[in-house]
C-alpha cells in the first residue's frame, strides 16, 4: 500500500531498538479493550451480563438489525491478514503480521473513531481463509483485508463480498486506488486534460495497480487509453506469458511492447512497481505537463529531484512522506469505513469509492483553514502542483469523506440505514475527532519543516536523554543536553544510551565560554531586585534552568524544556528571572483535558493563585487563543461554586466582574459566567438558564483559582480516566515549556516539540 502510516514531511529515523521498545514497554502491543458502560456496582454487572443481557439477546433474535443498536457491531471492523505480503517485507506469515495489523486497528480508532481488532489467519489456502472469515460476519460491521498477496487477494475479496452482507475491503488495493484517483482528478484539472482522452500508463500489475485501473475506469477513464505493464512489458491483447484473468481484463490492442515505448507521449504514468523503474529517457518522452505518480515504497520509481532535472512542467506524487502530494492510505480507509458503518452498508461499492476520491480531490481545492495553515506558520498550502492531495492531519477529512461515502451508499442502494439530516451528521463526525492529537501532529509537522535548537535543561537525567534522542531522530531539530560531562556520560553508559549521533549536542555549563555573557545579562536584570553580581554568577554556574533560559534569551537556543526534577512553580520562577512576559500577553498555564469525545482547555492551572477580575479576563483571552489554535471555536465558561448569582460570595463577585471586563473589551469569542462546572459541561443543565450566552457546552474553563484547577484535573485524571496534557506555558516572550516532575520521555518530547513550535 502506498504511504501507509506516514504523516510527516521528513523521513523519521527510527532504530530497531527504539521500535522494539515502543511495542514492548508497559502493556505489550498497541491495543486494549475498555468497557464503555459503568461496572462499579452489582446492578451494573447484572445489566451488563446475567440476567439483564437476556433482554437484548431476545431483541436481536427477533430482529437481527437490533445488533447495531445493542452491541458494538455497528462500530467494529476486523483487520484480517494471513501475512503473505507484509508491507514491503514479503511473506513472513500470519503471526509476524500482527504488529502491522494492530497498527492498522490503531489508525482506525485514531482517525475515525472506528473500533477495530486484528485477526491473523494462519493459512495460505484460499478456501480455508475464506471459510474462516465468512463465519465471523455477525461479530463485525466490516472486514478490512490487509497484506494478502496477489492474485489470491482478488479471489478472497471477491468471494467474501458475495458471501457476506457487510463491507469487505482490501485496503492494499482500493485504498491506494482511491487516494491516487483523487490526486489524478486534480492533476488533470491543473493541466487542462479530460478524463476520456488522457493517455495513462500503469507500471506494475499487482493488487494496487489493478485496483487503480478499475477505479479510474469506473470514474469514466477510457480503457483504450490505458496501458498496463508488468515485469515482462506491456500487457497487450494476445499475450500469453505471465498472464492471469485480472491482467487479461485490462489488456489493450497496441503494438507497444516495452515500458519505454508505452510511456512515449503518455500524459500520465502510475508507478506501483519498484525503485528506479522510470528512467530519465522515459520521463523526457512523455507529453507536455506530464503527471507522474511514483508510488513504490519505500523508494519511488523516480524521485521528484530526478524528475525536476528533466521536466520543469511535471506534477508529481509519491508514497513518501518527505515529498509533497503523498499518496497515503490513511486518507482513505478510516473515513470510508466510518461512512459505511454509519449507514450500515452491505458493501463498499464503486460509487462509494468514487465519492471518496472526489471528496478528497474537492477538499484539496478548498481554502486551507487556519488550524491547518498554523502548521505552516504563514506558508499556507494552496491548490496547485505541490498540493493536489490533502494532508493527513487536515481536520476536515473526518466530516468530508464519511459524509460523501454515506451519501453514495444511500444513493446506490447498499445502505440499510438512512441519514435524514446530513448537516447534523457532518457535525457529529467532527465531534468524533480528537483535536489534541491532531494539534500535536500539526506541531510535529511544522517543526520538521523548520527544525529548532531546543535545550533540555536536565540533561543528566536518563529520561531526558532518551527524549532528546527521540527529538533528534524524529527530525525535530537539534537537542542540546545541558549537564556535566562525567555524570552525563556515566548515566548514558549505564542506560546503554549512545549520545554520539547527529542532532545531539552536550553543553557543560561550568566550562562554557558563554558563562560571562549570561552572568552579565542576568545581573543586569536582577541588580535592582536584591541580587549581587556574585548571586547572578552563582545562578549561572550552578543552576541549569537559569543557564538554559539565558541560552534562549540570548539566541543560543530557540527554546527550552525543563521540569522533570523540580516542581512546576520553582522551574517557572527560575525561568521568569531570565525571560519577560510577551508584550500584550499574560503568562498562564493551560491544561488540555481529553475525555471521551471532548477536549477541554482548562486555565489557569499553573501561575495565578487567586486571580483578580482583571486577571481572570486576561486568562480567558489567552485560553480562548489556545482553543482557536487547536481548531476549536472557543466557548468560555468562567467557573465558580455558584451559578448566575446563587449562592452569593466574594469569589463569585470577582468572576462576575471579569465577565463585565470582557464585555467592555468586546472580545470575539463566546463567554459567560459565573457558573458551576456541571452547568458549563452539561447541555441539559445549561438549558435551565435560557439567558446563558454559550451556544453549547463549554470547551474552555476558566478556573476561579489555581487550587480548584489543580484539584479538579488531577482528581478526574486519576478517577475518571481523563487524559491531561500540560500545563502548557503561555505568554512568555521566548519559548519555554515545563514538563511535569517525573515526566516520561514521550511527555518530554511532546513538550519539547511544543516549545520548538512556539519558537520565533
Amino acid at each position: 500500500m502506498a504511504g501507509e502510516n506516514k504523516t510527516g514531511r521528513t523521513r523519521v529515523s527510527v532504530t530497531e531498538q527504539e521500535a522494539l521498545d515502543f511495542h514492548s514497554r508497559g502493556r505489550p502491543g498497541k491495543l486494549e479493550i475498555t468497557p464503555t458502560k459503568p461496572m462499579a456496582t452489582q446492578r451494573d454487572l447484572s445489566l451488563a451480563y446475567s440476567p439483564g443481557v437476556a433482554v437484548p439477546v431476545k431483541a436481536i433474535a427477533a430482529d437481527p438489525g437490533c445488533a447495531y443498536d445493542y452491541t458494538t457491531r455497528g462500530n467494529m471492523v476486523a483487520v484480517i491478514s494471513n501475512g503473505t505480503a507484509i508491507l514491503g517485507l514479503g511473506n513472513l506469515g500470519a503471526l509476524a503480521s500482527k504488529p502491522v495489523m494492530e497498527g492498522k486497528s490503531v489508525l482506525f480508532k485514531r482517525f475515525a473513531d472506528v473500533d477495530s481488532i486484528d485477526l491473523e489467519v494462519d493459512t495460505e489456502d484460499v478456501d480455508a481463509f475464506i471459510n474462516c472469515v465468512r463465519y465471523l460476519g455477525p461479530s463485525f460491521g466490516g472486514i478490512n483485508l490487509e497484506d494478502i498477496k496477489a492474485p489470491e487477494c482478488f479471489i478472497i475479496e471477491s468471494r467474501l463480498r458475495e458471501l457476506m452482507d457487510i463491507p469487505v475491503f482490501h485496503d492494499d488495493q482500493h485504498g491506494t486506488a482511491i487516494i491516487a484517483a483523487a490526486g489524478l482528478i486534480n492533476a488533470l484539472a491543473l493541466t487542462g486534460r479530460d478524463l476520456k482522452t488522457t493517455k495513462l500508463v500503469c507500471n506494475g500489475a499487482g493488487a494496487a495497480a489493478i485496483a487503480c485501473i478499475e477505479l479510474i475506469k469506473a470514474m469514466g477513464f477510457n480503457g483504450e487509453n490505458i496501458i498496463l505493464c508488468d515485469t515482462k512489458g506491456v500487457i497487450f491483447q494476445g499475450r500469453s506469458e505471465g498472464m492471469n484473468q485480472w491482467k487479461s481484463a485490462h489488456a489493450v490492442k497496441t503494438d507497444r511492447r516495452t515500458l519505454r515505448e508505452a510511456m512515449d507521449g503518455a500524459d500520465v504514468v502510475f508507478g506501483l512497481s519498484q525503485k528506479g523503474a522510470f528512467s530519465a529517457e522515459m520521463i523526457a518522452s512523455m507529453a507536455p505537463n506530464p503527471i507522474i505518480f511514483a508510488m513504490a515504497n519505500p523508494d519511488p520509481e523516480i524521485t521528484p529531484e530526478e524528475v525536476a532535472a528533466i521536466r520543469a512542467d511535471a506534477i508529481m506524487a509519491t508514497g513518501r512522506s518527505d515529498y509533497p502530494n503523498q499518496v497515503n492510505n490513511v486518507l482513505g480507509f478510516p473515513y470510508i469505513f466510518r461512512g459505511a458503518l454509519d449507514v450500515r452498508a452491505s458493501q463498499i461499492n464503486d460509487a462509494m469509492k468514487v465519492a471518496a476520491a472526489e471528496a478528497l480531490a474537492n477538499l484539496a481545492r478548498e481554502d486551507v483553514p487556519d488550524d491547518v495553515a498554523a502548521a505552516y506558520q504563514g506558508e499556507r498550502p494552496r491548490f496547485g502542483p505541490q498540493y493536489i492531495i490533502p494532508v493527513p492531519f487536515d481536520p476536515r477529512l473526518i466530516s468530508a469523506i464519511p459524509l460523501a461515502v454515506a451519501k453514495a451508499a444511500m444513493e446506490s442502494g447498499v445502505a440499510r440505514r438512512t441519514i435524514e439530516d446530513l448537516d447534523a451528521y457532518a457535525h457529529e463526525l467532527s465531534a468524533r475527532r480528537n483535536p489534541i492529537v491532531a494539534a500535536t501532529q500539526r506541531i510535529y509537522e511544522q517543526v520538521r519543516k523548520t527544525p529548532k535548537r531546543v535545550v533540555f535543561a536536565e540533561g543528566e537525567e536518563e529520561q531526558v536523554m532518551r527524549a532528546a534522542i527521540s527529538f533528534a531522530n524524529q527530525g525535530l531539530g537539534t537537542a542540546i543536553l545541558l549537564g556535566r560531562d562525567e555524570p552525563l556520560k556515566a548515566t548514558a553508559e549505564r542506560a546503554g544510551i549512545d549520545l554520539d549521533r547527529p542532532g545531539i549536542e552536550v553543553v557543560n555549563a561550568r566550562i562554557s565560554d558563554r558563562v560571562e555573557a549570561y552572568t552579565e545579562y542576568l545581573y543586569t536584570r536582577l541588580q535592582r531586585k536584591g541580587y549581587l553580581h556574585r548571586d547572578a554568577q552563582r545562578l549561572i554556574n550552578t543552576d541549569r534552568n537559569h543557564f538554559a533560559a539565558c541560552m534562549v534569551a540570548l539566541g543560543d537556543a530557540d527554546a527550552m524544556v525543563t521540569g522533570t526534577t523540580r516542581n512546576y512553580s520553582t522551574a517557572l520562577e527560575d525561568v521568569r528571572r531570565c525571560i519577560d512576559t510577551a508584550p500584550g500577553h499574560r503568562v498562564i498555564g493551560v491544561s488540555l483535558a481529553l475525555a471521551r469525545g471532548r477536549t477541554i482547555v482548562v486555565a489557569d492551572t499553573a501561575v495565578h493563585d487567586m486571580p483578580t477580575a482583571e486577571e481572570l479576563a486576561d486568562i480567558a483571552e489567552e485560553a480562548a487563543g489556545v482553543a482557536q489554535r487547536l481548531g476549536l471555536e472557543p466557548r468560555v465558561a468562567l467557573l465558580a461554586y455558584s451559578t448566575f448569582g446563587h449562592p452569593t460570595g466574594e469569589r463569585s463577585e470577582r468572576v462576575r466582574e471579569a465577565v463585565k471586563i470582557l464585555d467592555r473589551r468586546g472580545v470575539s469569542f463566546e463567554y459567560d459566567g459565573e457558573m458551576g462546572a456541571d452547568v458549563a459541561l452539561n447541555h441539559h443543565r445549561m438549558e435551565q438558564y435560557p439567558f446563558c450566552r454559550l451556544s453549547g457546552t463549554a470547551n474552555v474553563l476558566v478556573m476561579p483559582a489555581i487550587h480548584s484547577a489543580a484539584i479538579s484535573t488531577k482528581m478526574l485524571q486519576e478517577l475518571g480516566g481523563l487524559t491531561v496534557m500540560g500545563p502548557l506555558l503561555i505568554g512568555l516572550e521566548k519559548s519555554v515549556q515545563i514538563a511535569q516532575m517525573g515526566a516520561k520521555d514521550s511527555d518530554i518530547v511532546n513538550m519539547a516539540a511544543i516549545a520548538a513550535y512556539n519558537a520565533v
